[in-house]
């Protein structure tokens, strides 16, 4: 009985080491490395763009709280009340309106509408 539990404990743990062994080559060839290379570029793009975002997010914020400071402590309105519209740069088919701190987006209907004087 003692042989026929280490035959299989053998037979196991050789099933598993060449699983390993042919994963491991396959990272190794040009394909695995290509995989690899994609996901870590993938992965660096989401962390850059998520980054970005909260940057952004930030300055939005601090420049409400900068215009908000400005006018209550002159009473003088500063621009960060007035209506301003940005065309993104995507092929103009967006704009933002950024109106006391929020953002509208208007897709390119709303500017078609607007250049025909609807």
């Amino acid at each position: 009985m003692s042989r026929l539990f280490w035959l299989g404990a053998g037979v196991a743990a050789g099933v598993a080491l060449s699983r390993k062994v042919n994963r491991t080559a396959r990272k190794a060839t040009p394909a695995g490395v290509a995989d690899q290379l994609g996901d870590a570029v993938r992965e660096l793009a989401e962390a850059v763009g998520s980054f970005g975002a909260d940057v952004r997010a930030g300055m939005t914020e601090r420049e409400l709280e900068l215009h908000e400071d400005v006018a209550e402590r002159t009473g003088i309105v500063t621009g960060g009340r007035e209506q301003r519209t940005i065309t993104l740069p995507d092929n103009g088919n967006r704009q933002v309106t950024r109106m006391a701190g929020t953002l509208e987006e208007t897709g390119s209907q709303g500017r078609r509408a607007r250049r025909a004087g609807r």
